[in-house]
């Protein structure tokens, strides 16, 4: 079988993908935006370690994807450190504010967790950030903030998808002046070509690298907390904390002040002789481990790439695997978690046997009983189109064989900015639900259930690959089928990256209103008319997306080769870029 056939691409003979794996043996860089890529890259030209060049490209996106990606928002990050031959997690999720009412939402908001300032959450990227730098990294806050700070003082052209969502949520914007005055300049949002600027933000990136250098001559480690203290301690949080006290906002000093990023073991998985490594169940990252699990005994090659029983199978892996995410998933802080259960190739294998090859089910299948959880009878809510999808991912492989991979996000047209500061403080209270007795329902000093996740995976020979996308819940839907493509079917990363994707929606959404679209499963039109017919047949609610559609993921790889070079590779459907030397 040919590349071709496997990308679905149709394109010319010979012609395997639209952009070729970039190959290198010091380093590789991959991120959801090129200015990022082109950050990160200077950083480990400059003798800078993947960490470092993973903060500086994280730092820029939450500059020129800041409509996805808040420097003030969430930044979860899995790393393989090397010299220690260690992975670890560093959970870069804020929590409810102290003040928070856990019934707020049902009594005062007919169950909604409304957006504007009641959503936010400890905002907690900085000190994820920070924290990468200070124990893993070798630079400073100020020489991986250049960059950042330059495109935010200076402005970046403003590009396709950029200015498509400003333009679909110009009125989510002007309804706070102090968004407006960022992202609808002139009334208006900015067009493609225009130089976009947000000085605000230059200068409060700008400050806290003026703190780090007020304090470094004591050490480098001295000066990284004071850029951090300058956000969570300082004027930054005095800003904050005031905006939201004239808002009606719950956050206060002593929350910014108490904050600290979870450092934690990563969770892990064997599939086929590779271990896959996610962050714990405070994200979702875990249940793409349970899909894998699941489909350990399927022979997918045998099924054939792409083909209906094919796409069948995953789509319906994948609705059992949400299913139990629904139920169990939550901050494990206040969740009993039952991980061990869920990952368990005997309670996989029975969870397979509910997946019917002639027919869908027609909605989210139940969820597993291992006697914990809390069964939540959610109303099916219709909404009227599915939402935008936030979040951008970035992975470094440096010439030590240290690999970053992480998943910044938080979008800035569902709460208000902080007049002065250019930062939208995380909103990420949107992936909680209003009721308390959910697994990931409200509650003070608990973590939403988020859906970023980046990833990590070692082949049986010791060899990394660095993986994620933007996406929510198509995140880890795209990422199962990019890795079944690198894995099962032995695609090159960039045709695995391309390949025609699909994705379902059979269940309650991750975001608010957390509506359900029973049966829907979006299919990008490429995968082929036959297909398409033959999963409607079969009871599939099918829509079809466009090819290279932004919705589908945009899909990041790094990886090291067994012979000791290196591979990275970047998504056509968004404006990500993959570079190395």
């Amino acid at each position: 079988m040919s590349i071709d056939s496997l990308t679905g691409l149709g394109t010319a003979p010979g012609l395997a993908s639209l952009r070729p794996t970039i190959a290198g043996t010091s380093h590789v860089v991959s991120a959801g935006h090129y200015l990022a890529a082109q950050a990160a890259l200077q950083i480990l030209e400059s003798g800078g370690n993947a960490i470092d060049a993973g903060v500086a490209g994280g730092l820029v996106l939450g500059v020129v994807q800041s409509e996805l990606v808040n420097v003030a928002g969430v930044a979860p990050i899995i790393l393989y450190l090397a010299e220690r031959d260690e992975v670890i997690t560093i959970s870069g999720l804020g929590c409810w504010p102290r003040a928070l009412d856990p019934d707020i939402f049902m009594r005062e908001h007919g169950g909604a967790i409304p957006e504007g300032v009641l959503r936010t959450v400890v905002p907690a990227a900085p000190d994820a950030w920070i924290t990468a730098l200070a124990r893993y990294g070798t630079m400073s806050f100020s020489e991986v903030a250049q960059s950042a700070i330059g495109f935010a003082r200076d402005g970046f052209v403003m590009y396709p998808l950029m200015a498509e969502l400003l333009h679909t949520y110009a009125e989510g914007y002007a309804r706070w002046p102090s968004s407006a005055a960022i992202y609808l300049p002139g009334g208006r949002p900015p067009e493609v070509g225009d130089v976009f600027v947000q000085s605000d933000l230059g200068r409060t990136l700008q400050y806290m690298a003026d703190c780090e250098a007020a304090a470094r001559g004591r050490s480098r480690v001295e000066g990284l907390k004071a850029a951090r203290d300058a956000f969570y301690r300082g004027d930054i949080a005095r800003t904050i904390v005031a905006f939201h006290e004239q808002n009606g906002g719950l956050l206060s000093m002593q929350d910014l002040a108490n904050f600290q990023v979870g450092i934690e073991p990563a969770v892990s998985a064997r599939f086929r002789g590779s271990t896959m490594y996610a962050c714990g169940p405070w994200c979702q990252g875990p249940v793409l481990l349970q899909m894998l699990t699941m489909l350990e005994g399927v022979d997918l090659a045998g099924l054939g790439h792409n083909s209906s029983a094919y796409v069948h199978s995953l789509v319906e892996t994948i609705k059992l695997a949400f299913a139990d995410r629904h139920r169990y998933f939550g901050d494990p802080r206040f969740t009993d978690v039952p991980l061990d259960s869920l990952l368990d190739p005997a309670y996989a294998a029975g969870r397979r046997e509910l997946i019917d090859p002639r027919r869908a089910w027609p909605d989210m299948p139940p969820a597993g009983d291992l006697g914990g959880g809390t069964r939540i009878d959610d109303a099916v809510l219709a909404a009227p189109k599915l939402p935008a999808l936030d979040t951008s991912y970035l992975a470094v492989i440096d010439r030590q064989g240290n690999v970053f991979s992480a998943t910044p996000s938080d979008v800035s047209y569902d709460t208000p900015a902080v007049t002065g500061t250019g930062l939208c403080p995380s909103s990420r209270g949107s992936q909680s639900w209003a009721d308390p007795k959910h697994p990931s329902g409200v509650a003070p000093g608990k973590r939403p259930r988020l859906t970023p996740a980046p990833f990590l995976a070692r082949a049986a020979d010791g060899a990394f690959t660095a993986m994620g996308t933007p996406g929510g819940d198509v995140q880890l839907q795209a990422l199962l089928q990019v890795w079944l493509n690198l894995e099962v079917f032995g695609m090159p990363p960039q045709a695995a990256v391309e390949a025609a994707r699909f994705a379902s929606y059979s269940f309650p959404d991750s975001f608010e209103p957390h509506a359900a679209h029973p049966g829907r499963l979006n299919i990008e039109e490429r995968l082929g008319p036959q297909q398409i017919s033959d999963l409607r047949m079969l009871g599939h609610d099918v829509a079809v997306w466009p090819d290279w559609a932004w919705r589908a993921g945009a899909v990041c790889i790094a990886r090291q080769r067994p012979e000791g070079t290196l591979e990275a590779a970047a998504d056509p459907r968004r404006p990500a870029y993959a570079l190395g030397r």
